[in-house]
């Protein structure tokens, strides 16, 4: 009975060890980071997903400023599809939100 209670013990401490360990990795995000390539980086993201936040009248409109827009969009991509090109953007483990704007 002792053994099976110790196994019980170091399986659940092996679990709960995993557990933290996922969760202190923390979220990442990925937002803009050259000025360049900005627009034509927004143009072409906004072709292929809906960006309903940052226009007019969304919740991340304001401050009607490309960067943050292509930030915005360049994290939205790169919660859905993995992708942070550091050909314009960098990956950031502080959340960017601001005032009502939350990035997903």
């Amino acid at each position: 009975m002792a053994r099976l209670t110790f196994s019980l013990c170091f399986i659940g401490f092996f679990l709960c060890l995993i557990m933290c360990t996922n969760s202190m990795q923390g979220k990442t995000w990925c937002v803009a980071a050259t000025e360049p390539k900005l627009q034509q980086v927004l143009d072409y993201l906004c072709g292929q997903l809906d960006y309903k936040e940052i226009q007019p009248g969304g919740s991340c409109f304001n401050p009607n400023i490309v960067r943050n827009h292509a930030s915005y969009a360049i994290d939205l991509n790169f919660q859905i599809n993995g992708v942070c090109d550091i050909s314009y953007a960098t990956p950031a483990v502080t959340d960017p939100s601001f005032g009502t704007c939350v990035y997903p």
